[in-house]
């Protein structure tokens, strides 16, 4: 998956005219302009995904509270978490100063520095973190689902849009990193995990 945020999003089927620019979430794209451009039907109607930045931060932050424990754990430096998860350490670097500017992590320079969560991992959930890295959870065409006017036969699109985001906010506020390290996530979200139905990709 390529290391730009690929934020979970919904992206209308609006007619989009010619030469106009679409900018959203992701790069701009160009419909009509000229060969070799992007286009067609349902160009913009892709899947809804989990950016590599918010996996790689949902990791990071996981590292972190894994190690954390039970109590106060030493600094531990993006090299480790880099190391351990995978994650290239550049691009590591980047998402641990965004975790924390939210307020989620704490960093400590110099001889036995690196980073901390800043409150205990039962108090920070996927959401938080997922936030913190990509901004809203749930967009549409770049733009918050409340932000949005349909008109004529549309008109009932936008509580549905409404609807799957209060959805998939349940499901990412209602877990924390916590669940996770335990490996004891919450028995609504084992119940749809459990479902042989989830795990097809029609």
């Amino acid at each position: 998956m390529p290391a730009r945020a690929l934020k979970v999003r919904l992206l209308s089927a609006k007619a989009v005219p010619p030469g106009r620019i679409v900018r959203g979430a992701g790069p701009a794209i160009v419909h009509g302009a000229g060969p070799g451009l992007p286009s067609g039907p349902g160009l913009h109607n892709g899947p809804m995904r989990i950016s590599a930045r918010a996996d790689y931060a949902v990791r990071a932050a996981l590292e972190l509270a894994v190690r954390r424990g039970d109590g106060p754990a030493a600094p531990v430096t993006a090299e480790a978490v880099a190391a351990e998860q995978g994650i290239p350490h550049k691009f590591l670097e980047g998402i641990l100063g965004d975790l924390r500017r939210a307020g989620l992590v704490t960093s400590r320079r110099g001889g036995g520095g690196g980073y901390t969560l800043a409150r205990e991992a039962s108090a920070i959930t996927v959401a938080d973190v997922i936030r913190a890295v990509d901004g809203p959870i749930v967009s549409v065409r770049g733009e918050r689902p409340t932000g949005l006017t349909y008109t004529g036969s549309a008109e009932p699109l936008l509580p549905l849009w409404i609807a799957l985001r209060a959805n998939v906010r349940r499901i990412l506020e209602g877990v924390t990193l916590a669940d996770i390290a335990s490996g004891e996530l919450p028995e609504e979200v084992r119940g749809l995990a459990a479902d042989p139905a989830a795990w097809e990709n029609p």
